[in-house]
């Protein structure tokens, strides 16, 4: 069977109350985190979280969840597959 076939994607999914509360699935990975930034690798490509106080509360990567709380001001997707196989690194991705 051919390896693409054998992925199972999860559902990726973002739910926001208040703007002070978030639940995030479909995550890999959380790539960096402080009081005003959060960036995670999803299922569906890089999701940068700007804010304010904002905290991660609960990272499952088993289950690929993560809750988030703070003020939440932004967000902002970008693709990963071209990036990474160009072996960029986590900043040159960012500053581009």
């Amino acid at each position: 069977m051919d390896d693409t076939m054998t992925v199972k994607q999860r559902a990726h999914k973002f739910m926001l109350t208040n703007r002070k509360t978030c639940l995030v699935s479909g995550v890999s990975d959380v790539l960096s985190f402080d009081l005003s930034e959060i960036l995670l690798e999803t299922d569906q490509g890089m999701l940068l979280i700007k804010g304010s106080d904002l905290h991660v509360n609960r990272l499952t990567l088993e289950k690929g969840e993560v809750d988030i709380e703070g003020k939440i001001d932004s967000l902002t997707y970008s693709e990963t597959s071209g990036h990474m196989a160009k072996g960029e690194s986590l900043l040159g991705r960012l500053f581009k």
